[in-house]
Protein backbone atom coordinates (compact mmCIF):
# COMPACT_ATOMS: atom_id res chain seq x y z
CA UNK A 1 0.00 0.00 0.00
CA UNK A 2 1.98 2.97 -1.30
CA UNK A 3 -0.80 5.58 -1.33
CA UNK A 4 -0.09 8.89 0.33
CA UNK A 5 -2.39 11.89 0.55
CA UNK A 6 -1.66 15.43 1.78
CA UNK A 7 -4.63 17.77 2.11
CA UNK A 8 -5.47 21.20 3.53
CA UNK A 9 -7.80 21.73 6.48
CA UNK A 10 -8.90 25.32 5.88
CA UNK A 11 -10.13 27.83 8.43
CA UNK A 12 -13.60 29.37 8.41
CA UNK A 13 -15.04 32.70 9.43
CA UNK A 14 -18.51 33.41 10.75
CA UNK A 15 -19.33 36.52 8.72
CA UNK A 16 -22.32 37.01 11.02
CA UNK A 17 -23.59 34.95 13.98
CA UNK A 18 -26.97 35.39 15.63
CA UNK A 19 -28.29 33.38 18.59
CA UNK A 20 -32.03 33.11 18.13
CA UNK A 21 -33.01 30.80 20.98
CA UNK A 22 -32.11 28.02 23.34
CA UNK A 23 -33.29 24.44 23.00
CA UNK A 24 -34.54 22.13 25.75
CA UNK A 25 -31.28 20.14 25.53
CA UNK A 26 -29.25 23.25 26.36
CA UNK A 27 -27.89 23.85 22.85
CA UNK A 28 -28.38 27.27 21.27
CA UNK A 29 -30.20 27.87 17.99
CA UNK A 30 -28.01 29.84 15.59
CA UNK A 31 -28.11 31.65 12.30
CA UNK A 32 -24.75 32.21 10.68
CA UNK A 33 -22.90 32.67 7.42
CA UNK A 34 -19.83 30.47 7.03
CA UNK A 35 -17.02 31.50 4.71
CA UNK A 36 -14.01 29.27 4.08
CA UNK A 37 -10.50 30.76 3.97
CA UNK A 38 -7.54 29.82 1.79
CA UNK A 39 -5.38 29.27 4.88
CA UNK A 40 -5.38 26.54 7.49
CA UNK A 41 -3.72 23.36 8.73
CA UNK A 42 -2.28 20.60 6.53
CA UNK A 43 -2.65 16.86 7.14
CA UNK A 44 -0.66 13.99 5.66
CA UNK A 45 -2.14 10.48 5.49
CA UNK A 46 -0.74 7.04 4.73
CA UNK A 47 -2.82 3.86 5.06
CA UNK A 48 -1.82 1.00 7.33
CA UNK A 49 -2.84 -2.63 6.99
CA UNK A 50 -2.83 -3.40 10.74
CA UNK A 51 -5.87 -1.25 11.63
CA UNK A 52 -3.88 1.08 13.89
CA UNK A 53 -4.59 4.81 13.81
CA UNK A 54 -1.53 6.83 14.76
CA UNK A 55 -1.45 10.63 14.92
CA UNK A 56 2.25 11.44 14.98
CA UNK A 57 1.82 15.13 15.83
CA UNK A 58 1.10 15.56 19.52
CA UNK A 59 -0.81 18.65 20.64
CA UNK A 60 -0.16 20.09 24.08
CA UNK A 61 -2.99 19.32 26.47
CA UNK A 62 -4.88 17.09 24.00
CA UNK A 63 -4.92 13.34 24.62
CA UNK A 64 -4.22 11.24 21.51
CA UNK A 65 -7.53 9.40 21.61
CA UNK A 66 -9.49 12.59 22.36
CA UNK A 67 -8.11 14.43 19.34
CA UNK A 68 -10.82 15.04 16.74
CA UNK A 69 -8.55 13.67 14.02
CA UNK A 70 -8.22 10.31 15.78
CA UNK A 71 -11.91 10.28 16.71
CA UNK A 72 -12.85 10.92 13.08
CA UNK A 73 -10.67 8.04 11.91
CA UNK A 74 -12.06 5.69 14.57
CA UNK A 75 -15.60 6.69 13.67
CA UNK A 76 -14.97 5.92 10.01
CA UNK A 77 -13.45 2.56 10.91
CA UNK A 78 -16.53 1.69 12.95
CA UNK A 79 -18.92 2.87 10.23
CA UNK A 80 -17.21 0.90 7.46
CA UNK A 81 -15.87 -2.11 9.41
CA UNK A 82 -12.60 -1.67 7.53
CA UNK A 83 -9.51 -3.50 8.72
CA UNK A 84 -7.29 -0.63 7.56
CA UNK A 85 -5.67 2.05 9.67
CA UNK A 86 -3.61 5.16 9.03
CA UNK A 87 -0.51 7.11 9.91
CA UNK A 88 -1.40 10.80 10.17
CA UNK A 89 0.84 13.84 10.50
CA UNK A 90 -0.56 17.30 11.25
CA UNK A 91 1.01 20.65 10.44
CA UNK A 92 -0.90 22.87 12.88
CA UNK A 93 -1.19 26.54 11.97
CA UNK A 94 -4.58 27.56 13.34
CA UNK A 95 -4.79 28.52 17.03
CA UNK A 96 -6.78 26.41 19.48
CA UNK A 97 -9.94 28.08 20.75
CA UNK A 98 -9.72 30.79 18.13
CA UNK A 99 -13.15 30.36 16.53
CA UNK A 100 -11.63 29.45 13.16
CA UNK A 101 -12.91 25.87 13.22
CA UNK A 102 -9.44 24.31 13.17
CA UNK A 103 -10.32 21.10 15.02
CA UNK A 104 -13.54 20.62 13.09
CA UNK A 105 -11.75 21.23 9.79
CA UNK A 106 -9.04 18.71 10.73
CA UNK A 107 -11.77 16.16 11.45
CA UNK A 108 -13.54 16.83 8.13
CA UNK A 109 -10.29 16.51 6.18
CA UNK A 110 -9.63 13.21 7.96
CA UNK A 111 -13.07 11.86 7.02
CA UNK A 112 -12.67 12.82 3.36
CA UNK A 113 -9.06 11.65 3.10
CA UNK A 114 -9.61 8.23 4.67
CA UNK A 115 -12.83 7.73 2.73
CA UNK A 116 -10.61 7.83 -0.36
CA UNK A 117 -7.55 6.03 0.98
CA UNK A 118 -9.68 3.20 2.35
CA UNK A 119 -11.84 3.12 -0.84
CA UNK A 120 -15.09 3.49 1.11
CA UNK A 121 -17.04 5.92 -1.17
CA UNK A 122 -19.54 6.78 1.57
CA UNK A 123 -20.52 10.08 -0.08
CA UNK A 124 -20.68 13.59 1.32
CA UNK A 125 -24.12 13.34 3.01
CA UNK A 126 -23.09 10.31 5.10
CA UNK A 127 -19.68 11.79 5.90
CA UNK A 128 -21.36 15.03 7.00
CA UNK A 129 -23.75 13.04 9.18
CA UNK A 130 -20.82 11.27 10.81
CA UNK A 131 -19.02 14.58 11.19
CA UNK A 132 -21.96 16.13 13.01
CA UNK A 133 -21.50 13.61 15.81
CA UNK A 134 -17.99 15.04 16.27
CA UNK A 135 -18.96 18.73 16.20
CA UNK A 136 -21.53 21.14 14.78
CA UNK A 137 -18.98 22.82 12.47
CA UNK A 138 -17.68 19.62 10.86
CA UNK A 139 -20.43 19.31 8.18
CA UNK A 140 -19.67 22.69 6.59
CA UNK A 141 -16.07 21.59 6.08
CA UNK A 142 -17.20 18.22 4.70
CA UNK A 143 -19.41 19.90 2.11
CA UNK A 144 -16.77 22.56 1.47
CA UNK A 145 -18.97 25.49 0.48
CA UNK A 146 -19.77 28.92 1.87
CA UNK A 147 -23.10 28.38 3.54
CA UNK A 148 -26.03 29.85 5.42
CA UNK A 149 -26.46 27.72 8.55
CA UNK A 150 -29.27 27.29 11.05
CA UNK A 151 -30.06 24.96 13.95
CA UNK A 152 -26.83 24.40 15.88
CA UNK A 153 -25.04 25.19 12.64
CA UNK A 154 -25.73 21.89 10.90
CA UNK A 155 -28.60 22.87 8.56
CA UNK A 156 -26.66 24.20 5.60
CA UNK A 157 -27.66 26.03 2.43
CA UNK A 158 -24.84 26.80 -0.03
CA UNK A 159 -24.43 30.51 -0.80
CA UNK A 160 -22.08 32.69 -2.81
CA UNK A 161 -20.37 35.44 -0.85
CA UNK A 162 -17.97 38.13 -1.86
CA UNK A 163 -14.36 36.95 -1.47
CA UNK A 164 -12.39 39.81 0.05
CA UNK A 165 -8.99 39.66 1.66
CA UNK A 166 -8.97 39.46 5.44
CA UNK A 167 -6.59 40.17 8.25
CA UNK A 168 -7.21 37.62 10.99
CA UNK A 169 -5.83 38.51 14.40
CA UNK A 170 -5.34 36.21 17.40
CA UNK A 171 -4.71 38.11 20.67
CA UNK A 172 -3.00 35.13 22.29
CA UNK A 173 -5.85 33.81 24.43
CA UNK A 174 -7.97 30.68 24.16
CA UNK A 175 -11.67 31.23 24.85
CA UNK A 176 -13.83 28.48 26.35
CA UNK A 177 -17.01 27.91 24.33
CA UNK A 178 -18.98 26.75 27.42
CA UNK A 179 -17.91 29.93 29.22
CA UNK A 180 -19.25 32.03 26.34
CA UNK A 181 -22.59 30.24 26.14
CA UNK A 182 -22.99 30.41 29.91
CA UNK A 183 -22.12 34.11 30.22
CA UNK A 184 -24.86 36.52 31.39
CA UNK A 185 -23.90 39.06 28.69
CA UNK A 186 -24.70 36.59 25.89
CA UNK A 187 -27.63 37.63 23.68
CA UNK A 188 -29.91 34.60 23.27
CA UNK A 189 -33.06 36.06 21.75
CA UNK A 190 -32.13 37.82 18.51
CA UNK A 191 -35.16 37.70 16.19
CA UNK A 192 -34.58 35.24 13.30
CA UNK A 193 -33.98 36.73 9.87
CA UNK A 194 -34.25 35.25 6.41
CA UNK A 195 -31.24 34.06 4.44
CA UNK A 196 -32.05 36.68 1.79
CA UNK A 197 -31.91 39.45 4.40
CA UNK A 198 -28.61 38.13 5.74
CA UNK A 199 -27.12 38.12 2.24
CA UNK A 200 -28.35 41.67 1.64
CA UNK A 201 -26.42 42.64 4.76
CA UNK A 202 -23.18 41.82 2.96
CA UNK A 203 -23.73 44.64 0.50
CA UNK A 204 -25.18 47.02 3.07
CA UNK A 205 -22.87 46.15 6.01
CA UNK A 206 -25.95 46.69 8.14
CA UNK A 207 -26.59 45.78 11.74
CA UNK A 208 -27.48 42.20 10.78
CA UNK A 209 -23.79 41.46 10.22
CA UNK A 210 -22.64 41.08 13.80
CA UNK A 211 -21.65 38.34 16.24
CA UNK A 212 -23.93 37.93 19.25
CA UNK A 213 -21.07 36.28 21.17
CA UNK A 214 -18.87 39.36 20.96
CA UNK A 215 -20.04 41.12 24.15
CA UNK A 216 -19.57 37.98 26.23
CA UNK A 217 -16.10 37.29 24.83
CA UNK A 218 -15.01 40.88 25.44
CA UNK A 219 -16.11 40.52 29.08
CA UNK A 220 -14.22 37.25 29.42
CA UNK A 221 -11.06 38.62 27.79
CA UNK A 222 -9.88 42.25 28.00
CA UNK A 223 -7.13 41.25 25.53
CA UNK A 224 -9.75 40.43 22.91
CA UNK A 225 -11.56 43.71 23.61
CA UNK A 226 -8.32 45.66 23.18
CA UNK A 227 -7.41 43.87 19.95
CA UNK A 228 -10.91 44.38 18.53
CA UNK A 229 -10.74 48.11 19.20
CA UNK A 230 -7.37 48.27 17.42
CA UNK A 231 -8.46 46.27 14.37
CA UNK A 232 -11.73 48.24 14.07
CA UNK A 233 -9.71 51.31 13.09
CA UNK A 234 -9.13 49.65 9.69
CA UNK A 235 -12.67 48.51 8.89
CA UNK A 236 -15.69 46.56 10.16
CA UNK A 237 -13.79 44.16 12.43
CA UNK A 238 -15.66 41.35 14.13
CA UNK A 239 -15.25 38.25 16.29
CA UNK A 240 -15.52 34.87 14.56
CA UNK A 241 -17.42 32.03 16.22
CA UNK A 242 -17.05 31.80 19.98
CA UNK A 243 -13.27 32.05 19.91
CA UNK A 244 -10.77 34.80 20.39
CA UNK A 245 -9.85 35.47 16.75
CA UNK A 246 -10.94 38.69 15.09
CA UNK A 247 -11.13 39.52 11.41
CA UNK A 248 -11.45 42.55 9.19
CA UNK A 249 -12.54 42.36 5.52
CA UNK A 250 -10.37 44.40 3.16
CA UNK A 251 -10.33 45.47 -0.46
CA UNK A 252 -6.85 44.24 -1.40
CA UNK A 253 -3.90 42.10 -0.39
CA UNK A 254 -1.79 45.25 -0.22
CA UNK A 255 -4.12 46.73 2.39
CA UNK A 256 -3.78 43.53 4.41
CA UNK A 257 0.02 43.73 4.19
CA UNK A 258 0.01 47.30 5.47
CA UNK A 259 -2.05 46.30 8.51
CA UNK A 260 0.12 43.26 9.23
CA UNK A 261 3.20 45.50 9.41
CA UNK A 262 1.53 47.41 12.25
CA UNK A 263 0.33 44.45 14.35
CA UNK A 264 1.51 44.39 17.97
CA UNK A 265 4.32 41.86 18.51
CA UNK A 266 2.29 40.18 21.27
CA UNK A 267 -0.43 39.25 18.78
CA UNK A 268 -0.40 36.71 15.98
CA UNK A 269 -1.97 37.77 12.68
CA UNK A 270 -2.17 36.52 9.13
CA UNK A 271 -3.81 37.44 5.85
CA UNK A 272 -6.17 35.16 3.94
CA UNK A 273 -8.57 35.26 1.02
CA UNK A 274 -12.21 34.28 1.37
CA UNK A 275 -13.39 31.33 -0.73
CA UNK A 276 -16.74 29.97 -1.80
CA UNK A 277 -15.30 26.53 -2.57
CA UNK A 278 -12.98 24.93 -0.03
CA UNK A 279 -9.29 24.43 -0.91
CA UNK A 280 -9.81 20.92 0.47
CA UNK A 281 -12.28 20.10 -2.30
CA UNK A 282 -10.07 21.74 -4.90
CA UNK A 283 -7.21 19.49 -3.77
CA UNK A 284 -9.43 16.39 -3.80
CA UNK A 285 -10.58 17.19 -7.34
CA UNK A 286 -6.95 17.34 -8.47
CA UNK A 287 -6.21 14.07 -6.66
CA UNK A 288 -9.19 12.32 -8.24
CA UNK A 289 -8.28 13.53 -11.75
CA UNK A 290 -4.71 12.29 -11.34
CA UNK A 291 -5.97 8.85 -10.33
CA UNK A 292 -8.50 8.55 -13.17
Amino acid sequence: MNARLSLPAPAKLNRMLHIVGRRADGYHELQTLFQILDRGDTLHFAPREDGSVQLHSAMAGVNHEANLIVRAARLLQHESSTSLGADIHLEKRLPLGGGLGGGSSDAATTLLALDRLWSLSLGLPRLAELGLSLGADVPVFVYGRSAWAEGIGERLTPVTLETPWFVVLHPGEEISTPAVFGHPELTRNTPPISMARALRGEAEQGRDWRNDCEAAVKCLSPKVAQALDWLSAFGPAMLTGTGSCLFCPLTSEQQADRILHRVDSHWHAFKARGCNTSPLHDALDIHDKCRS
